[in-house]
C-alpha cells in the first residue's frame, strides 16, 4: 500500500471523491503542513496554524495508479482558486498536493504543468506541491461525514 495527501477545499466532499475510486483502501481527513502540533478543527479554522484541510488516500498501486489519484484530485475542485474552494476560504482551504516520494513530485509536477497547458483554465493554477509534513487525523465527527449524514457529495466544485 502507498499513501497519497491532497487538499483541495473543505476535507468533507474530497474524501468523498476519493472513497469512490477502485484500490483506494483507506481515506482519512486532517491536517497537514502547519506548525501548530496536534491541531483541532477550530485551531486550523483561526487561519493561524498554517495547516491544510487535506484527505489522505491510502492506497493499492497495483489497482489505482497515483496519476489517476492525481486526476481525481484536478476533476474535483477549482485549482485556480487561491486560499478558497466555493464558499469557504483561507489558507486552509488552499489546493496542494503533499508529496511522499521523488515520484509522487515528478507525476504531481508533470499533471500540473499538463493542466495548465490544456488550457481549461482561464487563470493560473495556484496548486502547490510541496514535500509531506506530519498528517494529524481530525476528530472522529469529521472522518466520512456526509456518508454518516447519508449525503453523497458537497460543494467541492
Amino acid at each position: 500500500m502507498e499513501k497519497a495527501t491532497f487538499g483541495a477545499g473543505c476535507f468533507w466532499g474530497v474524501e468523498v471523491a476519493f472513497r469512490q475510486i477502485q484500490g483506494v483502501t483507506a481515506t482519512a481527513v486532517g491536517y497537514m503542513g502547519g506548525t501548530l502540533k496536534s491541531p483541532t478543527y477550530k485551531d486550523v479554522c483561526t487561519d493561524r496554524t498554517g495547516h491544510a484541510e487535506v484527505v489522505e488516500v491510502e492506497f493499492d498501486p497495483a489497482k489505482v495508479s497515483y496519476e489517476t489519484l492525481l486526476k481525481v484530485f484536478w476533476e474535483n475542485h477549482d485549482p485556480t482558486q487561491l486560499n478558497r474552494q466555493g464558499p469557504d476560504f483561507g489558507t486552509q482551504y488552499r489546493t496542494v498536493i503533499f508529496y511522499r516520494s521523488p515520484e509522487q513530485q515528478a507525476a504531481a509536477t508533470a499533471s500540473k504543468e499538463e493542466r495548465q497547458r490544456s488550457g481549461a483554465y482561464k487563470r493560473p493554477i495556484v496548486t502547490e506541491i510541496v514535500p509531506a509534513t506530519e498528517f494529524w487525523r481530525a476528530e472522529d465527527y469529521h472522518q466520512q461525514y456526509l456518508e454518516k449524514r447519508g449525503m453523497a457529495s458537497c460543494h467541492i466544485k
